[in-house]
């Protein structure tokens, strides 16, 4: 996968600028789990899961990637229940 998958047609601005940067991070392992999750669920994520998907993102990628694959916590001001969401979705699209 090189990519999105999905369109950002019908998206709204701010969900199209979040589509965007979960797929241009920085490094290639970070795109394939923010840029994944991001395909599968953005239209439907509510405002609040949005604004903290917008700090997520402010991450460094070597400390998010880290969190994600569960060696080192992540700082406590950016854990949130979103944070657990793609954590859960990390999980289940490695296993597949």
């Amino acid at each position: 996968m090189t990519g999105s998958t999905r369109s950002s047609g019908g998206l709204d601005d701010r969900r199209k600028r979040l589509l965007f940067r979960c797929w241009h991070r920085g490094t290639r392992e970070m795109d394939l789990i923010l840029g994944r999750f991001a395909d599968a669920e953005i239209a439907g994520l509510a405002d609040d899961d949005l604004t903290q998907l917008e700090r997520l993102i402010e991450v460094p990628d070597p400390d998010l990637y880290a969190a994600l694959t569960g060696n080192a916590p992540l700082a406590p001001e950016y854990a949130s229940r979103l944070f657990e969401r793609i954590k859960s979705f990390r999980s289940a699209d490695h296993d597949a």
